[in-house]
């Protein structure tokens, strides 16, 4: 029996992150399964998955990267690895003027800090193989901007900086590093969204619609295949043509 492809999913327990867990188990993945608060979700994640792929390994595993050292107690939990998939994110909708210093750290160590700091204390098992992967979730406003949600577009972009960066240093040991860069994607995140708000953002979108966690799920099986071994440093948008 040939070894066990083996990823970690951060924030597995979120929207796109459920789906990418999902899409990655279906292609025959075995996954560590990251979560913070919701212990249920993931647990319920794990049993499904467990049971419909049984050759497979999947667990789920808690660490809370609201504090500095969630990186480090994530790393210390998981084992062989052949990709990470970072979904992890909280969203925040603020003026510049309400935001304070305790939002901006949470926004870094959530979506930045805590993620690089997991992948770099990862990236000795990652260079054991021929080839392996780093995919990150960004956001249409990483590339952007958006008013209103400044202190969060300031950290997906740095996100898609990150991205550019490390593909260049971890070319030489075949470590892949992309992003996928979403937009409108239905998740709990725009549920507050009255129909009128919905309805013109809707009428931006080329494609007159919001995407699925599907659809990002798609993107990073994509990433992670046979099909994308010569592609590294790239930010796929995933927005139905709302950013080009």
């Amino acid at each position: 029996m040939s070894p066990l492809r083996t990823a970690a999913v951060l924030g597995a327990s979120g929207g796109i992150g459920t789906a990418v867990a999902e899409r990655l188990a279906a292609s025959g993945w075995s996954l560590y399964l990251h979560y913070n608060a919701s212990r249920e979700p993931a647990e319920a994640l794990q049993s499904r998955l467990t049971e419909a792929f049984p050759d497979q390994r999947f667990v789920a595993v808690q660490a809370d990267f609201a504090v500095p050292d969630g990186g480090e107690r994530l790393a210390a939990a998981t084992g062989g690895l052949q990709a990470v998939v970072s979904c992890t994110g909280q969203g925040m909708a603020k003026l510049m003027s309400d935001t304070d210093m305790d939002d901006l750290d949470a926004l870094w160590r959530v979506h930045v800090a805590n993620p690089m700091r997991y992948i770099g204390l990862v990236s000795e098992k990652l260079r054991r193989h021929p080839v392996s992967h780093v995919v990150m979730i960004g956001s249409i406003w990483g590339d952007t901007g958006a008013a209103g949600e400044v202190a969060y577009s300031a950290v997906k972009g740095a996100v898609h900086a990150f991205v550019k960066a490390y593909a260049k240093e971890a070319a030489a040991s075949n470590l892949l590093v992309n992003a996928i860069s979403p937009g409108w994607i239905e998740t709990e995140m725009n549920s507050h969204l009255d129909e009128e708000e919905r309805r013109m953002a809707f009428g931006e979108i080329p494609l007159m619609r919001p995407g699925s966690p599907e659809d990002v799920a798609g993107a990073v099986d994509f990433l992670l295949g046979e099909q994308a071994r010569y592609i590294t440093g790239e930010i796929i948008r995933v927005n139905g043509g709302w950013y080009i």
